[in-house]
């Protein structure tokens, strides 16, 4: 895959990206602003909630525009394995955003909202090189035939 190729999945995953971030963004909102009202509730639970929300939108965006060419399979087993390898990797960069959120927080005094999309835009170049050489990578093919 050359660079050029890279550049445009990489533009693909960005506009994917977006549809997640705002389902991060919408749901994170709901919680933090209507169900919960405590800092634990604000700032641990409602982002763990929409992440999982979010996760579930990118996957499914992910696997059917950005990297469908890489889809080892079309059946519910192989779709089962990428998206428990893809939400695996997304938990640990949440790990990440969380505490960029946090820490942006602490210094900052900002919203929640917007230490969130600060931490999701830096932790999405992660999640795309995750998804690019780990989640997805290319298979090789096999150019040589057996004589």
């Amino acid at each position: 895959m050359g660079f050029l190729d890279t550049v445009k999945r990489l533009l693909k995953h960005t506009a994917v990206s977006l549809l997640g971030t705002a389902t991060d963004t919408l749901v994170l909102w709901f919680f933090s602003s209507v169900v919960f009202k405590s800092y634990v509730g604000e700032y641990i639970i409602s982002p763990i909630i929409s992440f999982e929300c979010a996760t579930l939108v990118n996957f499914i965006s992910s696997s059917r525009i950005v990297w469908r060419d890489r889809m080892t399979g079309q059946n519910f087993v192989s779709y089962l394995k990428h998206f428990l390898k893809f939400n695996a990797s997304y938990a640990g960069v949440f790990f990440l955003k969380m505490l960029l959120l946090l820490g942006l927080e602490r210094l900052t005094r900002w919203d929640v909202v917007w230490c969130n999309l600060i931490a999701v835009t830096i932790c999405g170049f992660i999640n795309f090189f995750m998804n690019e050489k780990v989640i997805f990578k290319k298979v090789p093919s096999d150019s040589t035939e057996s004589e």
